[in-house]
């Protein structure tokens, strides 16, 4: 039995919720979400007590592993419209830096050209300066795949530490060669 499915999502002031036709709305002061669930899934939204119940039909192995899911994935709709979901990274290297050009984040991290890659609509980026990024969106995918996306470019070296990294990740550095007097 699904402990986290059985547990309702809890709706807080502010926010609107409704279900029509397989669509899950939620709106809310940071912005609006819509999830298409599973159809095997019954999602209710309570509005006396301001909450959304999510039901599955019967003990399937699909049917349990898509209960857990959908509530979670409702649960993260619900709690980003409130308080947007944050990712931030950092650029470490010399000459290494970042810059916003219209909807585009333009990375310089090595190599001959500069790296461009679209910002998503949903996302914000924000550039406190050439050496971090900071991201939020309501959408917690949206912003966690971007972030992987920017780490992708150029992930941390294990030699110099050189590269994008999320704030806080802790790289493990290796010796490298040492030099021994050879004849």
């Amino acid at each position: 039995m699904s402990r986290i499915g059985k547990k309702p999502v809890p709706v807080p002031a502010g926010v609107t919720a409704k279900v029509d036709a397989g669509v899950l709305t939620v709106k809310g002061t940071q912005g609006e979400l819509k999830l298409k669930f599973h159809p095997a899934m019954q999602v209710t939204v309570d509005e006396a007590a301001k909450q959304i119940v999510i039901a599955r039909p019967d003990d399937e192995r699909l049917n349990r592993a898509l209960h857990g899911l959908t509530r979670s994935l409702i649960n993260n709709m619900v709690s980003g419209v409130v308080k947007p979901f944050e990712k931030k990274l950092e650029i470490i290297g010399v000459g290494y830096q970042a810059s916003i050009g219209g909807k585009t984040l333009n990375l310089q991290v090595g190599f001959a050209n500069i790296i461009k890659l679209p910002i998503p609509p949903t996302v914000k980026c924000n550039l406190p300066d050439n050496t971090h990024i900071h991201l939020s969106s309501p959408d917690k995918q949206a912003v966690g795949q971007f972030a992987a996306v920017i780490r992708k470019v150029r992930p941390p070296e294990p030699y110099k530490g050189k590269g994008i990294r999320y704030e806080g990740e802790h790289v493990r550095r290796k010796a490298g060669k040492a030099f021994a007097s050879g004849g």
